[in-house]
């Protein structure tokens, strides 16, 4: 980070919740980087929010605790924050502000990018079209991720959607290419921290992994770069050393409520649920740097992870995010309830780039049609289960109760996995055929017929 230019202001006339109003300034500009020195001798960093004629309102990355108007020098760098950049963050574990917490040395890079980015430009996106396979069956099978995509994971309170997010950012792969996963915790517990060090320490020792940290009791601030460093170092390590990377950012429902809370500090105008107004252009910054650049090697591909509040998806986070993204995976309560891990709900989940990145010469030639037909299946399952409901299960009709059993068998054979188990795409997809084949072969009309000969026993057949 820059250090004290040559003009140094005093003339600071507010300190307001993380905010530093500075009076008297010229030549200042909007997301310039600040040094601001205490009379203490402590260094304290923010970046410029807002300029208004002479005024300038600085947000401080480390908050204003201890700060008083008097003792408090302000000196403006002339450029935006800047962080170094290459493969010296692999294997590190830094903070939200990139300093590191490992007990290692300032992370060095042979180049300097601005952290702020940009979305890519549309004229240059090259589309997804290769998966990314994360070795949880139910997310490979029926919302396969594609590099360059945004698939967020919507969950509530109390979900194992953490433990969901460390599985994937462990075992993630890129078919054998160069890979590697940034990870970015915002509003952490200490517990919650130290299990993802320790969930991801094997992939930070094989230098694959760029680890940020932001705590719960780390100031408000912080939570609004993190995400934007990660995603900084992760275009580097894309588009300049090849890499394809995976940025896994949760929560976001964390972040969203540090940007209502600056929000508010600003005096602005509260929109929905007290959020500011430009909450979903704000997430769409963030979401919409990831992808393929036509020319160039690597990808990155975003996994943000947001709790639901109450449960609730048109809350304006996950409603925001599914606008701007392709697609959710949804975890459900009931689903936990009955001790099922993970607890995706397979028909509230979707991936709209799925087919972009499924089938012969990508994953296999069987998987679009085996996903589709297992959907459908289970929809069907869903309604008979509640039609029992009401009519009781001794006047249903053998198919239909071919239907429940599959439920069962999806559950129990395909969805339930242990939370270091790493699982094959093959072996996903082979079990996926033995849930479909509880069905008899008329019922699974999506399925070509060549498939079906080569997996289904002639004995499966319509009960009578």
């Amino acid at each position: 980070m820059s250090g004290l230019a040559d003009i140094e202001y005093t003339a600071v006339r507010e300190l307001r919740g993380p905010l530093v109003v500075v009076e008297g300034v010229s030549g200042v500009g909007w997301d310039e980087f600040a040094t601001i020195l205490l009379d203490s001798g402590e260094r304290r960093h923010g970046l410029v929010l807002e300029v208004d004629r002479d005024l300038a309102v600085v947000q401080v990355l480390e908050d204003t605790a201890g700060m008083d108007r008097t003792g408090t020098r302000v000196a403006f760098s002339g450029t935006p924050l800047r962080i170094p950049v290459g493969t010296g963050w692999l294997g590190r574990v830094c903070n939200g502000r990139g300093e590191p917490a490992d007990g290692g040395p300032p992370v060095l890079g042979g180049s300097y990018a601005a952290v702020g980015g940009a979305p890519i430009n549309p004229v240059r996106r090259e589309p997804p079209n290769e998966p990314v396979l994360t070795g949880v069956g139910a997310v490979d099978v029926l919302t396969t991720l594609v590099r360059g995509q945004k698939l967020p994971v919507f969950s509530a309170a109390g979900l194992p959607h953490l433990e969901l997010a460390v599985q994937i950012a462990a075992q993630a792969t890129c078919g054998g290419e160069a890979f590697a996963v940034v990870f970015a915790g915002m509003g952490l517990t200490h517990a919650d921290a130290g299990f993802v060090r320790d969930g991801l320490a094997a992939r930070s020792a094989a230098r694959e992994l760029v680890l940020l940290v932001n705590t719960a009791d780390d100031p408000v601030i912080e939570r609004l770069l993190t995400p934007r460093l990660a995603l900084t170092v992760a275009e580097h390590l894309a588009f300049t050393e090849g890499r394809h990377v995976l940025v896994v950012m949760t929560d976001m429902t964390a972040y969203a409520e540090a940007l209502r809370e600056v929000s508010a500090a600003r005096g602005e105008i509260p929109a929905r649920r007290a959020y500011p107004g430009y909450l979903y252009s704000d997430l769409a910054s963030l979401y919409e740097r990831c992808g393929r650049i036509r020319g160039r090697p690597g990808s990155v591909t975003v996994l943000p992870v947001l709790t639901m509040p109450a449960g609730d998806i048109t809350h304006p986070v996950p409603d925001l995010t599914g606008y701007i993204t392709e697609g959710q995976i949804v975890l459900s309560a009931e689903v936990h309830a009955a001790g099922t891990y993970p607890p995706f709900d397979p028909l509230a989940s979707l991936s709209r780039l799925m087919r972009k990145g499924t089938g012969a010469g990508r994953t296999r030639a069987d998987h679009p049609a085996v996903a589709a037909q297992l959907i459908a299946a289970l929809a069907r399952s869903r309604q008979v289960r509640e039609l029992a409901d009401l009519i009781g299960r001794s006047a249903l009709s053998p198919t239909d109760l071919r239907h429940l059993d599959l439920d069962d068998a999806f559950r129990s054979r395909f969805l339930t996995q242990g939370t270091d188990e790493n699982r094959s795409l093959e072996e996903s997809l082979d079990r996926a055929w033995e849930v479909l084949l509880t069905l008899p072969r008329s019922q699974l009309g999506m399925i070509p017929a060549d498939l079906l000969d080569t997996h289904a026993p002639p004995q499966n057949e319509e009960p009578t």
